[in-house]
């Protein structure tokens, strides 16, 4: 299998690319200004209309949006479409301030299990697999976005979700694991966990890639 998912918009030239997010810019940018009061009061505090963008290059007059916006506009007012539309809502922890909530519509989740699709595939990863996903589930996005993503694919999936190491590790094994999904410590600590039992894991698995994110991860933690 080639290493594409979505072979048309993943090889692009790059003026094909510019043409289409100059599109879609504007497009955006027009929608949200005319649906968004939060958005559409920064663009009229430095005088900035809809018709000033004009392609990818105006990207860098285009006003922030910072958590404190968020924050200020909890739990709905930043979304830009009615709540009729809003398919699903994701949350932050709040463990420094209020939540900051984000809704998505059914197009948006099909568009970001799309986006993991390709990360699946471009890792080398393939209708093959068996992906066993152990980000959290629930208002973090971690989760899901993997198991859209390998779903998209054609990929089996394992919601295994957060926590409960010993049994991760009976899964990974029995289920016979070819793609792990989760934060790039705990893949350590699951090797960790092998190590303890006896087991590099290297006889008993099938686990041939990861899909780590979510946290910071070092090039000694990589190797």
């Amino acid at each position: 299998m080639s290493n594409y998912f979505n072979k048309a918009a993943e090889c692009m030239t790059l003026a094909e690319k510019k043409a289409l997010q100059s599109e879609k810019l504007i497009k955006i940018v027009k929608y949200v200004y005319e649906a968004q009061k939060p958005y559409r009061e920064k663009m009229d505090d430095i005088k900035l209309k809809p018709s000033d963008i004009k392609s990818i290059d105006d990207l860098y007059k285009l006003p922030f949006t910072e958590k404190k916006d968020l924050r200020n506009s909890y739990p709905f007012g930043m979304f830009a479409a009615p709540m009729r539309d809003i398919t699903r809502i994701h949350a932050s922890s709040g463990t420094t301030g209020k939540l900051t909530v984000a809704g998505s519509t059914a197009k948006d989740i099909a568009v970001w299990g799309e986006c993991c699709a390709r990360a699946i595939v471009a890792a080398g990863g393939s209708v093959e697999d068996i992906v066993h996903v152990c980000y959290g589930y629930g208002l973090f996005t971690g989760g899901l976005g993997l198991h859209y993503g390998a779903e998209a694919l054609g990929a089996t999936c394992i919601p295994a979700s957060s926590g409960n190491t010993d049994k991760q590790l009976t899964l990974i094994k029995d289920f016979g694991a070819t793609i792990i999904a989760c934060t790039p410590s705990y893949a350590v600590h699951i090797a960790e966990e092998f190590a303890k039992s006896g087991s590099d894991g290297k006889q008993e698995l099938q686990l041939r890639l990861g899909s780590v994110g979510a946290a910071p991860g070092t090039e000694a933690l990589r190797r």
